[in-house]
């Protein structure tokens, strides 16, 4: 968080669980799985927010500020926004604080979640109080107050959201990464930078030429791409604090990075020697070692979220195919057996699940795979939509963003959960958007 947008606790949680304590029979939040299939979204509640010294401005801030918290608590996959028809109360108008709202307003209409808020603009600055409670048990799980500007409510909602996941699943949600892509630019692909939910995109290349393939760093910090700015693919490294770039650029086509994690070390597909095979590399582009050696064409690493093993993409056996290599002892094992061509493998981040991509009759969709429970029938992700392809994890394994052709104006990014059910699309931009990338795990709500 920068410095000019103060994240100011004020000792609120302290106070109000002092002045409110939790009564002792009551039980603690159960831990909503995000990563199962068959999850039943909780309902929770969202009110309009109190304008705490009753201002038009406050009132508009308020409703503004509403609308992101809405947006964003969607972006969760495992919640359900109760109908505010169904409310039988007001914290607008009643209060806010727990001593102020009677839970059997709410519980009484199945909303087992409560979000409440309150925004107080002085001085140029805004003060939004947000907090978080479990209607059944009658606890608050999470209070916060957020200063700073008002052009950072959506930062501060976004933080608040980021408390809300980690209180009910023990993991900071999506709400603090990015995400890179390639998007078309006067008939050129160039790779941009956005929020999480697609919001404020930045041009991060400006090579008039073709830029592919973003790959981010652990930290976020570097971000790896394939451009054809030189004349032919080659890797260029950028250091996005300081837009300062390395280019690898051996004899060849250098193409399909990715990074290990935790590491400044990637693999790289590079045909110097003839056969495009996988080899990994220092950030300055030294040779560490060759991975692949085969007579087939491999391509499209990507790294366990341990670092021990690669999946990639090789044509050994005949057609495309997904295969893992053990790091550690050596060992290479085909992954996809269904279908004759399988490409784009992405880890899930618990490594326990592949994602990629299979064409069947003709059809692009995304599958998924799980790598625990040894070999198995794919489950189909995406069917009878379009084309379907580039699947890329959210941090918290809870989503999946892709690329689709399925409103028939060339491809975009789009959305769905894990378990491939709300697939929506992502955002609307010029020019045509693929490659989709999310950064890596996000450790705290910052």
């Amino acid at each position: 968080m920068t410095m000019r947008c103060v994240l100011s606790v004020m000792m609120f949680f302290l106070i109000c669980s002092f002045l409110f304590p939790v009564r002792a029979h009551a039980a603690a939040y159960d831990t909503i799985q995000v990563s199962n299939p068959f999850l039943n979204k909780t309902p929770v509640a969202v009110p309009a927010f109190k304008a705490l010294t009753g201002t038009p401005a406050e009132t508009d801030l308020g409703a503004n500020a509403h609308q992101i918290l809405e947006n964003g608590l969607a972006f969760t996959g495992y919640l359900k926004q109760v109908n505010p028809n169904a409310f039988l109360a007001d914290p607008s108008q009643t209060g806010i604080r727990m001593s102020e709202i009677d839970f059997r307003d709410w519980n009484g209409i199945g909303a087992e979640l409560l979000i409440t808020g309150g925004v107080e603009q002085k001085n140029g600055q805004v003060k939004l109080e947000l907090r978080l409670f479990d209607t059944f048990n009658t606890q608050m799980l999470k209070g916060k107050v957020y200063t700073g500007e008002p052009s950072q409510i959506r930062r501060m909602i976004h933080l608040f959201c980021a408390e809300v996941s980690h209180a009910l699943t023990g993991k900071w949600g999506v709400f603090a990464s990015k995400l890179a892509f390639v998007s078309t630019v006067d008939g050129n692909k160039e790779i941009f930078v956005s929020d999480f939910d697609g919001h404020n995109p930045t041009r991060i290349t400006r090579s008039n030429s073709i830029s592919l393939s973003p790959a981010w760093s652990s930290d976020s910090r570097w971000l790896a791409y394939v451009s054809y700015a030189g004349g032919k693919p080659d890797i260029y490294i950028r250091d996005l604090a300081r837009d300062r770039v390395t280019v690898i650029d051996r004899d060849g086509m250098n193409i399909t990075p990715a990074w290990m994690p935790g590491k400044e070390t990637l693999a790289a597909a590079l045909s110097f020697s003839g056969n495009q095979e996988i080899y990994l590399l220092t950030r300055q582009g030294e040779m560490i070692k060759k991975v692949t050696s085969s007579w087939g064409i491999n391509v499209s690493p990507q790294f366990s979220p341990d670092g021990g093993k690669l999946a990639f993409v090789s044509n050994r056996s005949g057609s495309p195919q997904v295969y893992i290599k053990d790091l550690g002892t050596g060992e290479v094992n085909r992954a996809t057996f269904q279908g004759g061509y399988n490409t784009s493998p992405a880890w899930s981040p618990d490594g326990k699940k592949l994602a990629y991509v299979g064409i069947e009759k003709n059809r692009i969709d995304i599958y998924l795979i799980q790598l625990d429970r040894g070999p198995g029938m794919p489950v189909q992700l995406t069917r009878g939509q379009g084309d379907n392809e580039d699947p890329s994890w959210s941090p918290d394994g809870n989503l999946i963003v892709f690329t689709s052709t399925r409103e028939g104006q060339g491809p975009a990014l789009y959305m769905m959960t894990a378990a491939g059910t709300d697939q929506r699309r992502l955002m609307k931009m010029p020019g045509r958007q693929t490659q989709p990338r999310w950064s890596g795990p996000v450790t705290n709500g910052e």
